[in-house]
């Protein structure tokens, strides 16, 4: 069994070293909270049960803490996908809830599997998702003063359970100060992909993720054998041609776990059930 998360990119000229250490504490709790219920739950599960975890933390751009679009609303996204089925269902741009991950998650078994808009927010109060606002007063303070927020903060997570299945979630609160009805990477399968070989989740910058087909190619090449350094490489060296900004987690079905970004700031955290390994 292993288990892998991100918290999208740490910027050091916008965040302090306190929050830095936050992060990382959170991270270790996150992993340790979530590779314990990995050890009697699907990876499937797992990773919306990760994922929602950071979307309750307001260290995090996702859930709680989400940034506000330049029209002053916050909307969210968020996916999942699962490698033992190849199902994949997401929500784009929905407003006023907790948690988009697990409206994501009660999207999976329907025939519709992916919502946006109005729509999605629609489904989420039908299905019994109550209201929730999910700004917090320093997303307000950094709207009001027009500063865009370095943060870049998705969050993700990737795990391979005790029958060998592999899952990935992501979720986003967005870039912060978008065009209402921009769609970020993170609820397609350029920045969430898993099939029976290996599971991605990506941050960094939607439009570079999904120019560059991320996740898709890095599982893709997983597929046709390429080791997971080598499909990492190859599909980076792509996105390094458009100047991307981009970092992605993985797990393959031999449980090798990796990362790479296109900036050394990304912040993830990986176990094995032995050692929890946390970096910034």
């Amino acid at each position: 069994m292993k288990l892998i998360i991100h918290g999208g990119f740490f910027s050091e000229s916008s965040q302090s070293l306190e929050t830095k250490v936050a992060k990382q504490n959170a991270l270790k709790r996150v992993l340790t909270n979530s590779y314990e219920y990995l050890k009697t739950h699907t990876a499937l599960e797992t990773v919306v049960h990760a994922v929602e975890q950071l979307e309750d933390d307001e260290l995090f751009n996702a859930g709680i803490g989400s940034q506000i679009q330049s029209d002053g609303k916050i909307r969210m996204s968020a996916s999942l996908m699962d490698g033992k089925s190849n199902k994949f269902s997401g929500v784009i741009n929905i407003e006023n809830v907790k948690n988009p991950i697990r409206i994501a998650e009660k999207l999976f078994n329907t025939q519709d599997r992916v919502l946006g808009g109005e729509g999605a927010t629609v489904y989420a109060r039908l299905n019994k998702f109550d209201f929730f606002n999910p700004e917090i007063p320093q997303r307000r303070k950094e709207y009001e003063a027009k500063l865009e927020s370095k943060s870049l903060g998705t969050v993700g997570c990737v795990a391979l359970d005790a029958n060998g299945n592999i899952a990935a979630a992501t979720s986003t609160g967005g870039k912060g100060f978008e065009v209402p009805g921009r769609i970020s990477d993170s609820a397609t399968t350029a920045g969430n992909y898993a099939n029976a070989f290996c599971g991605v989740s990506c941050t960094g910058i939607g439009e570079d993720i999904v120019s560059a087909s991320v996740a898709t190619k890095i599982v893709t090449r997983v597929s046709d054998e390429f080791t997971i350094d080598k499909a990492f490489e190859k599909t980076f060296t792509e996105l390094k041609e458009i100047d991307g900004f981009c970092g992605a987690i993985a797990i393959d079905s031999k449980g090798t776990v990796y990362h790479l970004d296109s900036h050394p700031s990304m912040v993830y955290g990986s176990f094995d059930g032995k050692t929890i390994d946390v970096f910034q």
